[in-house]
């Protein structure tokens, strides 16, 4: 399945954005998606994960209540939409799928990526 993560930009501070995470070549379903972040000179950390069902989804505690991360299988995408930005949110964003995939929060975990979309985020 190949990936396509998209909708980065520039926010100020308590800004809003919604990045989206399209999937060709394979259907999405089956497929657990999370999204991962990573900011300059610093590793890739787990930001957020919803399970291939849809039932569960999962959140680091840094985005906990500020991110949600929702999914449409008929229409191939996952969406991370991130509110009440904060400067240290500031990161390229990747998204990635692990078939049938438990919302591991380890990247090494995950077999196909995107090519990752950047958020800056202004004080």
């Amino acid at each position: 399945v190949q990936l396509q993560a998209f909708g980065g930009g520039f926010v100020q501070a308590g800004g809003s954005l919604t990045l989206s995470c399209a999937a060709s070549g394979r259907t999405f379903s089956g497929y657990t998606v999370a999204w991962f972040r990573q900011a300059p000179g610093t590793e890739r950390e787990f930001a957020a994960a919803i399970i291939w069902t849809g039932t569960s989804t999962y959140y680091a505690d840094s985005v906990k209540g500020r991110f949600t991360i929702s999914r449409d299988n008929a229409k191939n995408t996952v969406w991370l939409q991130m509110r009440s930005l904060k400067p240290e949110d500031t990161a390229v964003y990747y998204c990635a799928a692990d078939r049938f995939g438990s919302g591991s929060r380890g990247s090494y975990d995950y077999d196909y990526w995107g090519q990752g979309t950047e958020v800056t985020v202004s004080s």
